[in-house]
This record gives C-alpha cells, sequence and structure tokens, in this order.
C-alpha cells in the first residue's frame, strides 16, 4: 500500500507530541466542511439501495443523470484498469499515486508523463489518466485541448480518465457537462464538502462503462449513513455557494502568507498551495517541531500546504513561518 497525505498519528508518535494539538495542514480537504447534523437512527438499521434520492441529488449536482455512487473515487481508481485490455497508459506526474499504482498493479505499462509530455506522447497511449486539477501541483488544462486528446485516444478506442477530486470549487472547468463515450469523470465528495470519513464518489461515464464498474465493484459500495449525508450536502446549494466564495480567498491567503517567508507557491489550486523547494525535508520537519504537519513529497522536493480552518490556525502558522524565516 501506498502512503498519502496524512498520517498524523504517525506524526504525533514520532515527535511525541499530543494529537490534539497538532494543525493538520497535510491533506488537501476543506477544513470547515459541510456540517454534518445529526443523523436519523433508521440509516443505521437499513442497508444500502438505490431510490433514497442519491442519484437524484447527485443528478442535480453535477448536471447529469450519467453517473454511478461508489465508496470515494478510490474505489473506482482500483477498479477501472480491469476493464480495459493491458495496454500503455500514461499517468500524468507528479499527481496521486493511487493511478500509477492501480493500473501498473492491472499489468498495464505506466508511463509517467509530466503536463509538457503529455501531447508528444498522446498517440502511442491506450489510456490517459490525468488529475485535474492536478494534486499536487494544480496544473490545469484548457477544455478545448482536453476534448482533442479525448477525440485523438477514442479514434483507436483508447480511453480519457480525469481525476476531478479537487474540481467543485471551479465547476465550470468540469468535463462532465462534455461526457461522450471513453470519457471517465470522477468526482468526490471528500475534499470540497470535507467529507472525506464518508467515502463516496461518483463515476460520469457511458452506460456500458458504468455496468461493467458496478458488476466488477458489486452491491453496496457506500454505506446508508454515507448516502444520507451526500444527499442532504449536494442539496446544499447555499453552502455550496458561501464556500465557492471563500476558498478561492482563503487560497490566495495562503499563497502570499508563504510567499512573505521565501516559499513561493509554484502551483496549487483553491484547496492547497504547492511549494517547490529543495529544502522540503527540512521545512517539514522544521514545522512539524512546532505542531504543524504539511504534506511533502520527494519527486520534485516539495510541500503541500492545505488551508487553516480559523483565525487561530492562520496565526499558528504565520508565527510558525516567521520563526524559521
Amino acid at each position: 500500500m501506498l502512503e498519502h497525505g496524512g498520517r498524523l498519528r504517525q506524526a504525533a508518535r514520532r515527535y511525541g507530541i499530543p494529537l490534539a494539538r497538532w494543525l493538520d495542514l497535510s491533506t488537501g480537504i476543506n477544513p470547515d466542511g459541510w456540517p454534518v447534523p445529526g443523523l436519523p437512527a433508521a440509516v443505521w438499521n437499513r442497508l444500502p439501495e438505490t431510490g433514497d434520492g442519491l442519484e437524484e441529488a447527485a443528478a442535480g449536482y453535477y448536471g447529469t443523470t450519467h453517473l454511478l455512487p461508489v465508496a470515494g473515487s478510490q474505489a473506482a481508481i482500483q477498479a477501472l484498469p480491469y476493464l480495459r485490455p493491458r495496454g500503455r497508459v500514461g499517468v500524468i506526474h507528479p499527481g496521486y499515486a493511487e493511478h500509477a499504482h492501480a493500473w501498473r498493479r492491472a499489468g498495464h505499462e505506466v508511463v509517467p508523463l509530466a503536463p509538457e509530455a503529455i501531447e508528444a506522447a498522446l498517440d502511442r497511449l491506450d489510456a490517459l489518466v490525468l488529475i485535474h486539477p492536478n494534486n499536487p501541483t494544480g496544473t490545469r488544462f484548457p477544455i478545448e485541448k482536453l476534448l482533442d486528446w479525448h477525440r485523438r485516444l477514442q479514434a483507436r478506442d483508447g480511453w480519457l480518465v480525469v481525476d476531478e477530486a479537487f474540481m467543485d470549487a471551479t465547476p465550470e472547468h468540469s468535463l462532465i457537462p462534455h461526457l461522450r463515450p471513453n470519457l471517465v469523470v470522477l468526482r468526490s465528495l471528500g475534499k470540497f464538502f470535507g467529507l472525506a470519513g464518508a467515502r463516496v464518489g461518483f463515476v460520469a461515464a457511458g452506460a456500458e462503462l458504468r455496468q461493467a464498474l458496478a458488476k466488477r465493484l458489486g452491491p453496496s459500495t457506500s454505506a446508508t449513513p454515507a448516502r444520507w449525508v451526500a444527499i442532504q450536502a449536494l442539496q446544499d446549494t447555499s453552502w455550496q455557494r458561501r464556500t465557492r466564495q471563500r476558498l478561492p480567498r482563503d487560497s490566495r491567503r495562503l499563497a502570499d502568507l508563504l510567499a512573505a517567508h521565501g516559499l513561493t507557491p509554484t502551483g496549487g489550486c483553491a484547496l492547497f498551495q504547492w511549494v517547490e523547494t529543495p529544502r522540503a525535508a527540512s521545512w517539514q520537519d522544521a514545522l512539524a517541531r512546532q505542531a504543524i504537519w504539511v504534506r511533502r513529497f520527494d519527486t520534485p522536493p516539495s510541500l503541500r500546504f492545505g488551508l487553516p480552518r480559523d483565525e487561530a490556525g492562520w496565526q499558528r502558522l504565520s508565527t510558525a513561518l516567521e520563526r524559521l524565516g
């Protein structure tokens, strides 16, 4: 199994600092997520089933009925590679490592591709896997370019798979309105809605692919309480509107704060900022000694900073950076 962001308990043990004292900026999850109310007791007594309103709520939110609910996009990431014959698959790099890992484990030849290398490599690929905006770099491509890549892949029955886990803050850049055969779009309630623990996601794709994926995943992929929470969150348009206004402001504030202390972001999106630096390991360690946990990447050496939840968190981060400056 691969290691990911978070692992806060591991950091707490390593640095000997109680878990409750940490400011966790490592995940890229909205720290002020959708406010989950008390759940009706009945949702704990029933098996998951269609017809509970989840599919309709998702269709209203994403603007399409061509959706398959899954237990977080991770479930789809692991299963999709087994729905194609083994081939040559380009995967954006750096990026969420589970994509390359899943395709490689299924026997495909995985080709890591920097964004600028995709165009030249495309005609030798059977599938292309992107995270959009990319995690951790924040790289985003014009819709017209993505659709051109899809057209070229589809001409030889290739796939374009686009993981839009961080797209909810900027839905105007989503490929879901442009859905067509051999285009697969993954969405999740984990980041924007801050509901990572619910493990609810959706696959937008053509009917044949959705059916094949549903058959592979089996029934009851999302728990009934998670489905209930997802329905309420997807229908809460006022919270979504306020959050789409707030997150870009907070992200700009984070970029300015980091730049003021010599950590000018190289990229980012509404939920995180990404900083390339040869001192990534020492910066992570120094912040951890002040009970602030950020995500470190080795290739290239870099750090991803998530958003503080409140003013106390912003002040802690600012004070810690000042001490290190």
